[in-house]
């Protein structure tokens, strides 16, 4: 009989509500997405294949970015294809196992976005407030191991969290998103979910708190270091390479705290929705092109490239 219940609960779909588009606004959504979608693939790729193939892009600063660009593309392209498949479609179907790996690389996602952008605050206090030491303490061993550490305890605290989650029995069907998160997973079932919920606000106190700490810590040391030695040149070079990061993180916090809280609001579905799908594509898209347009380097390099694609032969 456990055999057969196994089976079941591997094997059986389950239904997404996803989102309720009049059928005159259907392909224009769909192509929208489609658009960012390859919009968003073009970008990282290309920033990644540059930064991989130019010797003199081989710093911290560009290594971590690449970190960056990779868990973008892997968060975009678990969610946007099967959302896009599901806006045309009159079926909204999907296996319990699908929606725990949608789940658990949306989560590792988050976390590691939150984190990356961490070590490259760390990065840029290094470099504005010791620009002598810089090549001594920002290592490539140095960032191997940032990063390592940033995807390691992603990966470890979505685990546990996707794990609690997946013990559980279901007795319902219908996943209430157009996605799959871990909420809406554990909300398929009528055990008593408080382990989940109390994990759930640790992990996201946790990874906040880690966040919003490590940020305001090194951007304050930044300020403080630009006021106090009064240097055009040094300011200038922190506005460069800092405002980009700053603006950048404060979209995605902000994102990520409208989709938790309205977790809590059920009367605002969409609007979690439409917050949660901003909170994947709208870093990523952005992402390649401030950096890439804020970082003198990076910058020329893209244009060199261009001008040789351009140019008659």
């Amino acid at each position: 009989i456990s055999i057969h219940v196994g089976i079941y609960r591997t094997r059986t779909k389950t239904l997404m509500q996803g989102f309720d588009i009049s059928p005159t606004l259907t392909y224009p959504v769909f192509f929208s997405l489609l658009f960012l979608y390859f919009s968003l693939l073009f970008s990282n790729i290309g920033v990644l294949v540059l930064i991989i193939t130019e010797k003199t892009l081989h710093q911290p600063m560009y290594l971590l970015f690449c970190n960056l660009s990779v868990n973008d593309l892997i968060g975009n392209t678990v969610l946007l294809p099967q959302l896009m498949a599901h806006i045309i479609s009159t079926q909204r179907f999907i296996t319990y196992n699908q929606c725990v790996v949608q789940a658990f690389h949306s989560h590792t996602f988050g976390s590691a976005s939150h984190l990356i952008l961490v070590i490259m605050a760390i990065d840029r206090y290094v470099a504005i407030c010791y620009p002598l030491k810089y090549n001594t303490i920002m290592t490539i061993r140095t960032v191997i191991s940032l990063s390592a550490t940033a995807w390691g305890a992603s990966l470890v605290l979505v685990s546990v969290l996707i794990g609690l989650t997946v013990r559980l029995s279901r007795c319902r069907s219908v996943i209430e998103n157009a996605y799959c998160d871990n909420a809406s997973l554990f909300k398929l079932s009528c055990e008593d979910v408080s382990i989940n919920n109390i994990y759930g606000l640790v992990f996201t106190v946790l990874l906040f708190s880690c966040s919003i700490g490590g940020i305001a810590v090194t951007y304050f040391r930044i300020a403080l270091v630009c006021w106090i030695k009064k240097n055009k040149e040094l300011n200038n070079k922190a506005m460069q390479t800092c405002a980009s990061h700053l603006v950048l993180y404060l979209i995605m916090l902000w994102s990520g705290f409208l989709t938790i809280i309205l977790h809590r609001f059920p009367n605002y579905p969409d609007l979690r929705k439409i917050a949660y799908i901003l909170f994947h594509v709208v870093p990523a898209t952005l992402n390649p092109i401030i950096y890439g347009m804020q970082t003198r380097l990076l910058r020329d390099k893209i244009v060199k490239m261009l001008q040789r694609k351009v140019a008659p032969s």
